[in-house]
């Protein structure tokens, strides 16, 4: 097999483990929560203590992938994971226990870093060992057409008037179908410190003024991303013009993140990372607050394009550099970057769906979002013009074994 298609296989590999880990796993609950709002108990404040566990499982995964160094260890887990994200997605059509769900939701969090983490990194490992460019935006492709799968998977299994249990348990089918390539095309990964073509794979760590302020700024977005990635459908639903149309939106989120990774991989070649991180920031805040202004169909599909196409560059931006920082254990200051991002994602859903449930919409906690953001972008701007880490970053390639 030649090197360009093994480098295929490999990305295709952490693709289908992001539309499991990621798009079912994680994103199927979000077109499905108003499914169980309706069929079940479950309320608003219950549906965002729900998300907050699920990314109280993803911190965890993030702080396990950030402890450990042994590429071969981490190889292992992000096969349990693979199988666990099959598991507890089944498992959610088996009880309308909330602790049960719960501990199903921490669960499938836990399975999810695998897919964003570990599988990150091996891949990023492999691709600079192998002098393919240390970009990821391809593998973070997989975020999009993981949400767009579930949205149309969710939208076909309504029109077939599925109960929501019963779409738990085909999700969960599907889930199947996809970790059989996830788990055959990643190689285990190589343990030597130097590319195949000998040279040495050198790790370089930033200062601690650096990692305090993207830690803080990747804070931010982490809070902007999970309200929209978990309230988006219910929010649409709420509005009496725009009832049914919550999976189209969901759908046109995925639609504008797939490809935008790849984009946002090009515009940090022009524009440094955190240059093309700031503006990221920049167009997620129009995008988060963009449905308070407007009710109209209209206004809430640019919401959603703007959100869809800038929430995961961000995520790639973060994770490639933190990659590229240190080559020979990527995985390290990703799981610590995530930390951060984690904490947000555990904090907002449950402040959102309490805020929601007593004030009767989601208006304030988009606004807490957008303001979130914009302060991260703020601190990218410090970050931009004062770190010398991020000087090196912006206008070299020199942490890259391989092509420039």
């Amino acid at each position: 097999m030649s090197d360009q298609a093994q480098r295929l296989k490999v990305l295709f590999a952490g693709i289908f483990s992001q539309i499991l880990c990621i798009g079912i796993a994680r994103f199927s609950y979000t077109p499905l929560l108003p499914v169980m709002q309706d069929q079940t108990w479950i309320g608003d404040a219950e549906g965002g203590w729900l998300a907050a566990i699920n990314y109280g499982g993803y911190m965890c995964g993030a702080l396990l992938a950030a402890s450990l160094s042994d590429l071969q260890f981490k190889d292992r887990l992000y096969r349990i994971g693979l199988v666990m994200a099959v598991v507890t997605t089944a498992g959610m059509a088996m009880t309308e226990n909330m602790l049960l769900w719960s501990l199903l939701r921490f669960l499938s969090g836990l399975s999810s870093a695998g897919s964003m983490l570990i599988a990150s990194g091996l891949i990023l490992n492999w691709l600079i060992r192998h002098h393919h460019r240390g970009e990821l935006g391809i593998h973070f492709a997989g975020v999009g057409l993981g949400i767009i799968f579930a949205a149309i998977v969710v939208e076909v299994m309504l029109r077939l008037s599925l109960s929501w249990a019963d779409q738990w348990l085909w999700f969960g089918v599907l889930g199947v179908l996809l970790a059989i390539p996830a788990w055959r095309w990643l190689p285990p990964p190589e343990t030597t410190t130097v590319t195949h073509g000998g040279q040495a794979m050198i790790d370089q760590p930033p200062g601690a003024r650096f990692l305090w302020l993207m830690m803080a700024a990747y804070f931010c977005a982490g809070y902007g991303y999970v309200i929209s990635a978990t309230f988006i459908v219910a929010i649409v639903e709420r509005e009496p013009a725009l009832a049914g149309m919550g999976q189209l939106v969901f759908l046109v989120v995925g639609l504008a993140a797939a490809p935008a990774v790849m984009v946002w991989d090009l515009i940090a070649r022009r524009m440094g990372y955190l240059g093309a991180l700031l503006l990221a920031y920049l167009v997620q805040v129009i995008g988060i607050v963009m449905p308070t202004f407007s009710d109209s169909l209209a206004a809430v599909l640019l919401s959603a394009v703007l959100y869809g196409g800038t929430f995961i560059g961000c995520v790639s931006l973060v994770l490639t550099m933190a990659g590229r920082l240190y080559p020979t254990k990527p995985a390290k200051l990703m799981g610590k970057m995530t930390l951060s991002y984690g904490v947000a994602q555990i904090v907002a859903p449950a402040l959102t769906g309490m805020l929601a449930e007593q004030s009767g919409n989601y208006n304030l906690g988009l606004w807490l979002a957008g303001g979130f953001v914009l302060l991260g972008a703020g601190l990218i701007m410090i970050l931009k013009v004062t770190d010398m880490t991020a000087a090196e970053l912006d206008q070299s390639n020199r942490l890259v074994t391989g092509k420039p």
